[in-house]
């Protein structure tokens, strides 16, 4: 079976509501509570919120606050794709974050831009023009 390398991606953030409040102004879409069917009594429950997805196309996934799970660390850089990521720049210190690297050109690739969350995750937006 054929598939993306990248299936699911999950970051962590302390402040629900504010994070949420980022993501949902920034990206321009609604996040959809994800609630866990199964609970297990001896593992942390997370609170999750997911960015919208498609069934068929890509990678989706949600930010993430669970017991025992600090945000920050930057190990893991999620490109969210946009159709021109300079809106989603534009968008990122009113909401909270702060601008890391502007768009710029990655070639033939497209333009990509960086940017930190107000919980210190480092994040990038990709777009073809």
């Amino acid at each position: 079976m054929k598939s993306n390398a990248v299936c699911w991606f999950e970051i962590y953030v302390n402040d629900m509501a504010r994070a949420k409040t980022f993501y949902e102004t920034v990206l321009g879409q609604a996040l959809t509570r994800l609630d866990n069917p199964e609970v297990k009594s001896d593992f942390p429950q997370p609170e999750m919120w997911a960015f919208p997805m498609e069934e068929e196309a890509g990678a989706s996934g949600a930010i993430c606050k669970m017991e025992g799970v600090e945000a920050g660390g930057n190990s893991t850089l999620v490109y969210f794709n946009c159709e021109d990521c300079s809106v989603e720049q534009s968008r990122i210190e009113t909401a909270g974050g702060k601008l890391i690297a502007p768009k710029m050109s990655i070639g033939e690739h497209g333009f990509i831009a960086i940017a930190q969350d107000p919980d210190g995750n480092n994040i990038g937006f990709h777009s073809l023009k």
